[in-house]
């Protein structure tokens, strides 16, 4: 028994390498046609191409594919960092109407115009959403919403912050674009425990969510062990006085 575990191993981790370096190899696509069956704010690309099997035994000819097309996103994990709050935005989105809740609580984000880093489209959009004025940005990832159907990456940072950087409390999105956008604070000991316990609802706040978790020191835990050490000295001081 011994013998076939050791050898199941080998074979899994031979497969697991095997398929690490087939997907990072881009794959040789004959792209036939492309061409614009929707073309608006937003737009949708009908395109046919020639696709090689993952197997290396041929190739699958005249694929047909819908790509919905945005551009990219992005959005950042907003942390308050003498409050330990994370800011996030509540504001009605229509497509989550009809399977709710319509409203919903997620990360700031925005439409990066063309050309535009993400960096930049954060500090105007976090002025335009939520009034703060970003310091330092730490990217924590980029990733493909849904890539069976989009083209849009968002671009996911963490903006430390503070209490003196909201620049102006009233902000709640653009006018003329018709948003209706509340700041919206939430403890982050509490905001970590909605990701881990599956409470939020928008993909891009539950990874920003994960990534707090994760993150050795997590802030709210760096805050309560600074909390715990003063709190010892204090009682030392007072020992000593005694």
């Amino acid at each position: 028994m011994a013998v076939k575990k050791k050898a199941a191993k080998k074979a899994a981790k031979k497969t697991a390498k095997t398929a690490s370096k087939k997907t990072a190899k881009p794959m040789a696509v004959k792209v036939r046609n492309r061409r614009y069956v929707f073309d608006h704010f937003f737009k949708i690309v009908e395109a046919e191409f020639d696709q090689p099997k993952l197997d290396g035994s041929g190739v699958i000819k005249n694929v047909k594919r819908l790509v919905f097309e945005r551009g990219d996103s992005a959005a950042a994990l907003v942390h308050v960092t003498d409050r330990d709050v994370v800011v996030l935005t509540e504001q009605f989105r229509f497509p989550t109407h009809d399977k709710g809740p319509g409203l919903i609580v997620e990360a700031m984000a925005g439409s990066m115009e063309k050309g535009e880093p993400g960096e930049a489209c954060i500090r105007r959009e976090m002025l335009e959403e939520i009034g703060y004025k970003a310091k330092k940005l730490e990217k924590i990832a980029h990733f493909y919403v849904s890539p069976g159907g989009t083209s849009e990456r968002i671009f996911l940072y963490y903006a430390p912050l503070t209490s003196a950087d909201l620049v102006d409390p009233d902000a709640s999105g653009v006018v003329h674009e018709n948003e209706d956008i509340r700041r919206f604070e939430v403890p982050t000991k509490r905001f970590i425990e909605d990701a881990l316990n599956g409470r939020l609802l928008d993909a891009k706040t539950l990874i920003a969510g994960l990534w707090l978790a994760g993150r050795k020191p997590t802030p709210a835990k760096g805050l309560a062990k600074a909390k715990a050490k003063t709190k010892t000295k204090a009682k030392t001081k007072a020992k000593k006085k005694r």
